[in-house]
Order: C-alpha cells, then structure tokens, then sequence
C-alpha cells in the first residue's frame, strides 16, 4: 500500500493512501516508543468478494462517512472515505507544526471532501480534520474510528455522559456466524452496569468483558460538557490512549469490542483485543432513546448527525494521542490547563501534556 509519512518532535504517524487508513501512531517520550492502535492480522491480503474494501486494509484509525450503513451514497460500509482512494495534496513545515493535505477521489455524499492531519513538536497528539464542500445529507452518521490494540486488556474511562445505549439490533444476530452478548436495544446510566442479553450485567469499563463477542454500545455526553474525552489504559504495557474531542459538536462516544465474536471470513474468530473509540455523530445507530417521544435529543438539542448543503462547509474536528501512564486506577478527569491537559486519576496520580484544544473549536 503507498503510504505517506510525517513526523514531528517526538511523534510519527503513517497514512495508507488505499482506504485513507493511520496504520501507525509513534509517540516518542520519557525514553520509550508508544503505539497502540490496533491492526487486523489480515491486514493487506485479498478480501472476500462480500466484504467492504477497507477490511484488507484494516488497521489504526479511519474516518467513516457514512458510518456504519452507508448505501445512501451506494458506498460499501462506512462510506467511501473509508473505501477508496485519496491524493496526497501536500506537506508542509511551518515553524513547530507539520501539516499534511489529503483529498478523496471521489465524493461522499456529493461533497469534496479534505483530509488535514497535523503533528506539533513534543505534542504526543495527531489533529485530525476532516472538511466537506458542499453535498447534500441530513443528520449523517460519522466517526473517527480509531481502534486501540489491548492483546492483554484495559480499563477503560470516560467524560461524564447523559447514558449509555445499544442499537435496536445487535452487531451479530445469527448464532452460527457470531456473538453480541450486550441486550438490544438496552439503555444504563452506568457503564459498569450494562444489561447482557441473556441476564446480568456487563462492566463498559474493562476490557474484555466476555470472551468471543462483538458488541457496539454508543455513549451520549453529558450536558454542559466542557471537554469530551475517552481514555484506555493498558496497565501492563503502561501507557494511555487519549481521545478529545468538541462535545458540543461531536456528541457521542462508540464503543466497538471486537474479541473474536465473528466466525465467518475474513474475521475468522481470530480478530481479538481490539476496541474501536469512534467519536462522532450517529442517529441511526441508537436505540431505546430514539423510540421515546418527544426525543430527548432533540429536545435538548444535542447534535445527532451531521448535515451538508449543495453552498456549505461542514468539518470535523478529533484528537487522538498516548502517552506513559502507569497506575491501576480510572482516569477521574481530563481538564484543560494553560498549553494543554492535566490528566488526573482516581488515587490523585496527574499528568500534564502539551495539547492545542483551541484546535476542536475551529
């Protein structure tokens, strides 16, 4: 696959051109190399004929417009961004900043869409953005849809959130080609007190909670949210995957647990410890809240997807980085402090780490 490399003071990312995929995200500091995003173990090889044409190449992180069904655009599953090809429109160092430009090769939705990724000098963070012009969608579903590698787990943290909640229909229906344990549709206030399917609950928060499934669970921030973030400690490794993002335009978090829950190709049983952190918009895929009426969303005005015109711009705007972490406790905060973010624990462990949250708000 051609690729394109670009590098900053202490942090290198890849991009595949083929699918527009971030198969690497290198975060040098304290004296060790960080990565933890998650590559399939068929990453590269011929696909099934059925199958989307970004799972040959699945790995790290995509953007996904639309996520999930996209046959609105007659594009494979998660739309065409993630399903051709882009152009690299350049490269640029200005100062402590490396900029590089992609564009996709064919519309999405009618739209142009631009590709900016941007790395800052001793920043352990990749800015994403991503810009449409012009097309035509109501309320579309998108998602960075980044995928943290936990081959020996993780505990799992969150910005407060208004509940968690499971799509009407689960990832896996059909017993004899996969699993979802989660109940569908199923709604909890508490993530560490999520409805199973066949009774009991499920712990949102670490990772595995069960073994051979495949589950998708989307979190809706709570109002007045200053910052939305997702954190993934891997204790053993020890480090920490952090993902920021604009609350009041990027509303929900989406949790995919894929452990080996699909037995068909070219999945095979063999996908595990993976966890997708997709932040973004997405109506569709929500259940027991979509049912209610009035719609508690709307009512309170919460973005539920994303709209393009013919004469508009529309963007997206998402942060992802990691850095050391050691420690066993949740992560109880990130708050924005002068030229960054002060991570803070359960126990009172803190770090702080050079971010640009001017950056989200555009």
């Amino acid at each position: 696959m051609a690729q394109i490399e670009l590098e900053a003071d202490g942090i290198r990312v890849k991009l595949d051109l083929l699918y527009g995929m971030i198969p690497e995200l290198l975060v040098a500091r304290e004296g060790r190399t960080i990565s933890m995003l998650h590559k399939a173990p068929w990453y590269g090889q011929d696909m099934p004929e059925d199958a989307a044409p970004h799972l040959g190449g699945l790995a790290g992180d995509f953007f996904c417009a639309p996520f999930g069904d996209a046959s609105a655009d007659k594009a494979p599953g998660h739309g065409w961004p993630a399903n051709t090809t882009w152009t690299h429109l350049g490269t640029e160092r200005k100062g402590n900043e490396t900029v590089a430009r992609f564009r996709l090769d064919r519309k999405a939705m009618g739209a142009d869409l631009v590709k900016e990724l941007r790395l800052i000098d001793g920043h352990p963070f990749l800015y994403q953005r991503h810009v449409f012009t012009g097309g035509e969608a109501d309320r579309m579903a998108v998602a960075n849809h980044a995928m943290v590698s936990l081959p020996n787990g993780g505990r799992l943290s969150f910005s407060p959130k208004r509940w968690w909640e499971t799509p009407v229909t689960p990832l896996e229906t059909d017993p004899a080609r996969g699993r979802s344990l989660l109940g569908s549709p199923a709604k909890s206030t508490d993530p560490t007190h999520f409805p199973l399917a066949g009774g009991g609950e499920a712990d949102l928060t670490r990772y595995p909670f069960a073994s051979r499934h495949e589950d998708f669970v989307i979190g809706v921030e709570a109002d007045g949210s200053p910052l939305g973030w997702t954190t993934v400690a891997r204790e053993k490794e020890g480090d920490l995957f952090i993902s920021l993002r604009n609350p009041a335009r990027l509303s929900m978090t989406k949790l995919w647990f894929s452990n080996g829950g699909r037995d068909y190709a070219p999945w095979n049983g063999r996908h595990t410890g993976c966890l997708g952190v997709e932040e973004g918009l997405n109506r569709k895929m929500l259940g027991v809240s979509m049912s209610q009426t009035p719609n508690p969303l709307d009512v309170a005005g919460v973005p539920t997807g994303l709209s393009l015109r013919p004469n508009g711009v529309a963007e997206v705007r998402h942060i992802i980085g990691s850095v050391p972490w050691n420690g066993d406790a949740a992560i109880a905060s990130v708050m924005a402090v002068d030229g960054g973010i002060e991570v803070t624990d359960a126990k009172g462990k803190s770090q702080v780490v050079p971010c640009d949250l001017a950056f989200l708000e555009g």
